[in-house]
């Protein structure tokens, strides 16, 4: 079963995105920053990272650049989620290496199917 690392910084939105991804069959763990969610990676890393841009400590796309520019974590998919929905914050966001980008508000299906083909490599 895979695991997936929610890093979310708003509880309402952690909870939903935990409940989606458990009800599709996977294993869910959290952090609420950046910094957080580095040090979740270390110790335990993760199959895939769900990302919120927007958090305090550390943004998502500053944990996103860590997580691509290192050797260990640099093929650990990314998705990012977040409510930064315009076409410079999706192109930023692949920029600094996400794998896929779905702005909030999102359809269950768009984030779950996402979730699941970039599991599936």
């Amino acid at each position: 079963m895979s695991t997936v690392l929610i890093v979310e910084d708003s509880v309402t939105q952690r909870e939903m995105i935990t409940d989606l991804l458990k009800a599709s069959g996977l294993t869910v763990t959290h952090a609420s920053d950046g910094v957080e969610a580095l040090e979740a990676i270390q110790t335990a890393c993760p199959d895939l990272v769900v990302l919120d841009i927007v958090m305090p400590r550390m943004n998502g796309y500053e944990v996103c650049r860590r997580l691509k520019s290192n050797p260990k974590t640099q093929n650990l998919p990314v998705v990012i989620c977040s409510s930064k929905g315009e076409e410079v914050d999706r192109y930023w966001g692949i920029k600094q290496g996400a794998d896929a980008y779905i702005a909030k508000p999102f359809q269950p299906t768009e984030l779950v199917g996402t979730v699941k083909q970039l599991l599936r490599g």
